[in-house]
């Protein structure tokens, strides 16, 4: 293999990813930067004021701010010029998902207006549609919504009931069905609708204008979080749309959904980032003015592991978050060199990158979780107050592991589409299994110590990565057809492969740094890197011993536990002094600084 090649989605296992071809943040451009400061000044100026009466879901205030975002130009960062938009790549339209990110409530509804509720069009839509619907989008002037989940059918979106019946002239689609869970619902113009036409087993998608008779709109959901974000449900009685409002072809609907939401699992992890990095800056703000027994809160040892664990977690999350959108970049640029129309080349760049899609979706969600958690700790009695934003903020957070599949789903989907798209490529797992064994037996475990500090770092990263592999082979040779049933076994499998992956990522990316800031200007991202090895190490053994203790017996049991504790032996590291540096840090910026 070509070390210089780009790897497609899920060989970061197989293979060794080269710094230089990972991008990282530090890496953006004036324009791109110009975007997030665009962003950042509408929502200090036109979000940030208005948070109560967002939540309390004043009428039309959700509408008019989408509305001013997209006179801003910041509705159209995906979409092509000829529609109204600017045609941005892939990783600056995730940058723009970060910077939105923080916007609590209208962040969802951002996010749920450029990704699932635009993309379908652009992606799937003939030009006549096209031209109908993305300007109108890209201004602002029109809402959209997405139309998949129904009572009976979440997770399970094929089990649908809505259906769509051909007129007898030919010349409409007779829709009825119930959907709900509807984000934007209350106030979109334009809804893209899934339902099955006639005896058909699969969806087909429609677009669907709002005005048109037989569309009910319900009142608003009362929900825990995102509370100024609108949700509905909606029912469709003989609805009559046009045939030439079929997005794509009949029975595509299915493709289409399991695409977008693809995209918007991978977008849910820069969502995420912006969240994250609001409440870490509230939480320092807060722990360096509260004060206890006459010393600021940020100057207690307790307090300082949080601050550390909160920049920590946003760090790996944005290491991969980026890793992974400039690939799809790549994959996309590949795919129109080769001849690929812009639009199915975007669809098949993204969907190459399904593993590191859910792996971004849950471990994004749940660092977030775990950041907003730890805010409203450090906030104490404040933090479960209404007045403070970090219950606003740990309130918002929760839905993001339900968001785009739950991270349940998420999880299986990881393992079980590794192992998938193996067999696809070649690739026997069972057969790697076997020379992962080999290799335990004839390697000689010389001291990685001595080697070279990025090395060895990948050394340890190398031998998570076998664990993997074995234990995908082992499962796979043992259960056969019965895997999907062994979903907690499946769970530890993914838990490695996103600790890989993520841990990869950090190593990558403090890789390519000492290049920019040379060894001397990366001493915090080292103890990061350093921490986060450390703590994966007895992440991963837990996980692999969790596995191999659920069907291995035996001196078949024995060997493999010997063999998962040696291949997840990481040096000590003062972890105290570590997380000391970097909440010292946090604290002198007073915001989060990296």
């Amino acid at each position: 293999m070509d070390d210089k090649k780009r790897l497609s989605g899920g060989e970061f296992l197989i293979h060794e990813t080269e710094a230089d071809l990972v991008f990282i943040p530090e890496e953006f451009d004036e324009e791109q930067r110009m975007i997030r400061q665009t962003c950042q000044d509408f929502l200090d100026t036109e979000v940030y004021p208005l948070l109560d009466r967002i939540d309390n879901q004043e009428e039309g205030l959700m509408r008019s701010l989408l509305h001013k975002a997209g006179e801003l130009g910041l509705l159209g960062i995906s979409l092509p010029e000829e529609y109204g938009g600017f045609e941005q790549s892939f990783v600056t339209s995730m940058l723009a998902s970060e910077s939105m990110g923080s916007g609590y409530s209208f962040s969802v509804a951002y996010s749920a207006h450029t990704g699932i509720g635009s993309l379908p069009i652009l992606y799937y839509g003939s030009d006549q549609q096209k031209e109908r619907y993305l300007p109108k989008l890209a201004s602002g002037e029109w809402a959209a919504a997405y139309c998949l989940t129904e009572p009976n059918a979440g997770s399970d979106a094929n089990a649908g009931k809505t259906r769509a019946l051909l007129s007898a002239d030919g010349t409409h689609y007779i829709l009825n069905g119930q959907k709900m869970w509807i984000t934007n619902g209350g106030f979109a113009d334009i809804l893209t609708v899934f339902a099955k036409i006639g005896n058909d087993r699969v969806h087909s998608a429609f677009i669907v204008e709002r005005n048109w008779p037989g569309v009910v709109i319900l009142p608003e959901e009362k929900k825990m979080g995102i509370k100024g974000s609108s949700t509905v449900q909606i029912f469709f009685n003989d609805v009559s749309v046009p045939v030439q409002n079929l997005l794509g072809r009949q029975g595509e609907g299915f493709r289409i959904a399991l695409n977008i939401l693809h995209m918007g699992r991978i977008k849910l992890g820069g969502t995420v980032l912006g969240a994250a990095k609001r409440a870490i800056t509230l939480s320092v703000n807060y722990a360096s003015e509260r004060k206890q027994f006459g010393r600021p809160i940020g100057s207690f040892g307790a307090v300082k592991y949080k601050l550390a664990e909160q920049v920590i977690k946003t760090f790996v999350t944005e290491s991969a978050v980026y890793r992974a959108s400039h690939d799809v970049d790549q994959a996309i640029a590949e795919l129109k060199k080769s001849g690929m129309d812009r639009n199915k080349a975007s669809i098949e760049g993204i969907a190459q990158y399904a593993i590191e899609a859910a792996i971004l979706k849950v471990f994004g969600s749940e660092a977030l979780n775990y950041i907003v958690d730890e805010a409203v700790q450090i906030f104490g009695g404040m933090g479960f107050s209404s007045e403070t934003n970090v219950d606003r903020a740990y309130r918002d957070s929760r839905i993001n592991r339900i968001f785009e599949g739950t991270n349940e789903i998420n999880r299986l989907l990881v393992a079980d589409t590794t192992i998938k798209k193996a067999l696809r490529s070649g690739f026997d797992v069972v057969r790697y299994a076997n020379h992962v064994v080999k290799e335990w037996k004839e390697i000689r475990q010389d001291d990685p110590t001595k080697l070279p500090y990025f090395k060895e770092k990948y050394f340890y990263i190398k031998n998570f990565k076998r664990i993997a592999l074995f234990l995908l082979g082992a499962i796979s040779k043992k259960f056969e057809r019965n895997l999907t049933e062994e979903q907690m076994i499946l769970f530890n499998i993914s838990d490695i492969i996103m600790n890989v992956y993520t841990a990869e990522s950090v190593l990558l990316r403090v890789q390519k740094l000492e290049k920019l800031y040379g060894e001397a200007g990366i001493g915090l991202y080292k103890d990061i890197l350093e921490v986060v090895i450390y703590d994966m190490a007895h992440l991963v053994k837990k996980a692999a011993t969790d596995a191999v203790n659920s069907f291995a017996t035996g001196d078949e049991h024995r060997i493999w536990l010997e063999r998962i504790g040696r291949f997840t032996i990481v040096p000590p590291v003062n972890v105290k002094e570590a997380r000391l540096r970097i909440a010292d840090k946090l604290l002198e910026e007073n915001r989060y600084f990296l």
